[in-house]
């Protein structure tokens, strides 16, 4: 399993495991696939060529596995966070490892970023498997939002966790 950086020519595939991802965790995400699948591929492209975010791809072969992405705030006062985003594995390539060498490459690329501190993400409540994860990779619950995300009429509470980057 290769890891790198997300490219704008790796905006096809970008989308289609994001839809792919909406559509199969549909309480996990803030977006849709129905509000994704509108946007026309220069979106796609311009998230992965923007300054305020790094997405990072998991790759069995040429295939585009798994995702995560980090946002950089770019307010002066919040500079120090960045939160992780986006998170997903298609389901073949589950149970492999592949979450936590994903989320281990964000925190190394947030690293990289001396005004950093801080990571910080939400999970939907009750997915215990990426709770689990975060938990594995050292985040911390440090709050709960409820009604966070609707989905039909069912609504989703989101856990809120954060984790402090280590100094060299």
């Amino acid at each position: 399993m290769n890891i790198r950086g997300l490219a704008a020519g790796d905006a096809p595939a970008y989308r289609a495991l994001m839809l792919q991802a909406y559509g199969t965790y549909p309480q996990a995400f803030t977006s849709s696939v129905t509000e994704r699948a509108a946007m026309p591929l220069s979106w796609w492209e311009k998230r992965l060529e923007s300054p305020l975010d790094r997405v990072i791809g998991g790759f069995e072969g040429a295939e585009l596995a798994g995702i995560v992405g980090l946002a950089f705030e770019p307010r002066e006062k919040a500079r120090h966070k960045v939160t992780l985003f986006g998170m997903y594995v298609a389901e073949a390539f589950q149970q492999r490892g592949l979450g936590r060498r994903l989320v281990e490459a964000a925190l190394v690329e947030a690293h990289k970023h001396p005004d950093v501190k801080l990571v910080q993400l939400t999970v939907t409540a009750g997915n215990e498997a990426a709770f689990a994860l975060y938990q594995r990779c050292g985040f911390i619950q440090y709050g709960l939002e409820p009604l966070a995300v609707r989905v039909g009429v069912d609504y989703f509470d989101k856990i809120h966790m954060w984790r402090e980057l280590q100094v060299d």
